[in-house]
């Protein structure tokens, strides 16, 4: 079982890492653009020399109409692909200035503790990403520029935070399993210890 919830963890944190690497080449694009505009507009370019910087503006260039609106989306839906990666791997950031003094056995308790409360608020997130969802479908909300649908954005986030809550809940159980049992159940890593 752990494999495949292993390797959904992973495709999902992939899958986030392309739509991320696409949010940052669309925003780098953006800014070149508007960059570019700025120029051809500039006087010193125009100074320089007018043909050159109507050419420039002849072109079109620009920013990406809706760029900030498309990463608005993709970050949402990016954080939640990472989220079950992180979540398999203990990754998540802990400040262990108590709990380092505290027995292994007693630590074990404490990470399923906050393992099953983590998996009951990625749960309770989920659920209102859903609704969220229902909502902007009934309403036909849209984006102001580039007028897409926002439950598009709120389905890509759903579906990523139901894996989420799938592999927090495996992740809960198994946390359990290891108290009664004594054995590891779940990938240990360092995770970031601050």
């Amino acid at each position: 079982m752990l494999k495949v919830v292993e390797r959904t963890a992973r495709l999902m944190a992939v899958i986030g890492g392309i739509v991320l690497v696409a949010l940052i080449l669309l925003t780098c694009l953006s800014i070149l653009g508007r960059s570019l505009n700025t120029l051809g507009h500039s006087s010193a370019l125009r100074a320089i020399s007018e043909g050159v910087a109507d050419l420039l503006l002849g072109s079109g260039v620009g920013p990406v109409n809706g760029d900030f609106e498309l990463v608005e989306a993709g970050i949402a839906f990016v954080i939640f692909a990472f989220l079950p990666v992180c979540q398999l791997y203990s990754a998540h950031a802990t400040v262990d200035v108590f709990t380092s003094l505290l027995s292994s056995k007693t630590n074990r308790y404490i990470m399923a503790f906050w393992e099953i409360l983590l998996g009951l608020v990625i749960l309770l997130i989920t659920w209102r990403l859903f609704v969220g969802m229902e909502n902007k479908m009934e309403y036909g909300e849209t984006t102001y520029l580039i007028q897409f649908p926002v439950w598009w954005a709120y389905a890509a986030s759903f579906a990523a935070a139901v894996v989420a809550s799938m592999i927090s809940f495996y992740c809960a159980l198994a946390r359990l399993a290891e108290i009664i049992s004594g054995r590891h159940y779940l990938p240990y890593t360092e995770g970031a210890v601050h």
